[in-house]
């Protein structure tokens, strides 16, 4: 098993004294470093924000890479732009205006974007649900047709607020943003010189709301249905063995769906779920083959599994409130991120570089 992930100081040799003198990442002989994998959610997103927002506050882990999709692509790029810009205290401040930014109160401050409000369910009548709204009335109209302008008010937030220049040339982490290839239906990951406003929102191309996003000769959708996110860029591009999952889709439910609404939201979790739990099983593989001395360490790679996940925070919501842009609910879920994180550094801080500290044989087979 390779040494890297152990108590060190951060990232790759190679940078660590250009890092640490821009003060970019926290120093001292506590510091660890881990990967992060952001999963996509909407507004579920909020909650990443808050473990970000933990794990920065705490000082102790530094980040060698990301790998996001969707709203975990949104905080990624956010987040490498913070850090490059002034280190944590940087970050946290440009994640905070990010998610104020997404929600009601700060996309109603551009009146472009008013037309929009109202198909992304910023006016709700009682009992009217936006998910389910958009799961039937798409079937019918695609956003071709429903949106012919292709106006998406994240893109000109994210414009506003990242300097892509910047990101692009990030030496704080490395990025790995996953979208879907329309025609071909393979994962396209975005990294380095590659990582752009328009690859950010191919991942978060949800195909019944917009239209796929076009790069060059090639046309994607949303990264959730082939890598949410993608983990094997961690396996030969990361100095770490440590991987830090964030999770805000459940694996598990208890409750078998009966209502039209409650079946279409569990299909959703199962589709972006699908990928992750694929590769998941797969590193459980080769983690025991190696234990086993049935795979060559030197060439394969043993990796240390952890995850804070949402579904304690999100048990009273479905997913139809991955469409609530309340700052109040984004605040909420930011809160609980934010304690999930205090929490996990509690109780697993000393097995980072050690252990893994998610059962991948007891979660996912």
């Amino acid at each position: 098993m390779s040494d890297t992930g152990t108590t060190r100081p951060h990232g790759r040799w190679s940078d660590m004294a250009e890092r640490l003198g821009r003060g970019v990442l926290p120093s001292g002989p506590e510091t660890k470093t881990i990967n992060l994998a952001l999963q996509g959610g909407g507004a579920h997103g909020a909650f990443t924000w808050g473990v970000l927002d933990g794990l920065l506050d705490d000082g102790r882990i530094s980040v060698d890479a990301i790998s996001g999709t969707s709203a975990g692509a949104m905080n990624a790029v956010v987040l490498a732009d913070g850090l490059e810009r002034g280190g944590s205290e940087a970050a946290r401040e440009q994640l905070t205006h990010f998610w104020a930014g997404v929600s009601r109160h700060g996309i109603a401050a551009s009146s472009v974007d008013d037309v929009i409000r109202n198909m992304f369910g910023f006016w709700q009548p009682p009992g009217f649900s936006t998910y389910s709204f958009f799961q039937q009335f798409t079937g019918l109209m695609s956003p071709y047709r429903m949106n012919p302008l292709n106006i998406n008010p994240l893109r000109k937030l994210l414009e506003s607020l990242v300097d892509f220049d910047r990101v692009k040339h990030c030496k704080s982490v490395r990025l790995f943003i996953s979208a879907t290839d329309v025609r071909t239906g393979r994962i396209r990951v975005f990294s380095g010189g590659d990582v752009d406003a328009a690859a950010v929102m191919a991942s978060a191309a949800l195909p019944f709301l917009f239209q796929a996003v076009e790069i060059g000769d090639n046309a994607y959708w949303d990264g959730g249905y082939t890598g949410n996110p993608a983990l094997w860029p961690f396996f030969e591009q990361s100095a770490s063995d440590d991987i830090l999952l964030v999770q805000v889709n459940p694996t598990k439910r208890d409750a078998v769906p009966k209502t039209p609404q409650q079946i279409v939201e569990r299909v959703s979790e199962i589709t972006f779920n699908n990928s992750l739990v694929s590769e998941l099983r797969a590193i459980d593989f080769v983690n025991r083959m190696i234990s086993e001395h049935r795979l060559d360490p030197r060439r394969y790679r043993q990796n240390r599994l952890h995850r804070i996940e949402a579904t304690e925070a999100l048990s009273a919501f479905g997913a139809s409130t991955k469409f609530d842009t309340s700052w109040s609910f984004f605040q909420e879920l930011r809160d609980a991120g934010f304690k999930a994180a205090t929490a996990w550094l509690a109780e697993h801080y000393d097995d980072v570089g050690a252990r893994g500290t998610l059962d991948l044989r007891a979660a996912f087979t």
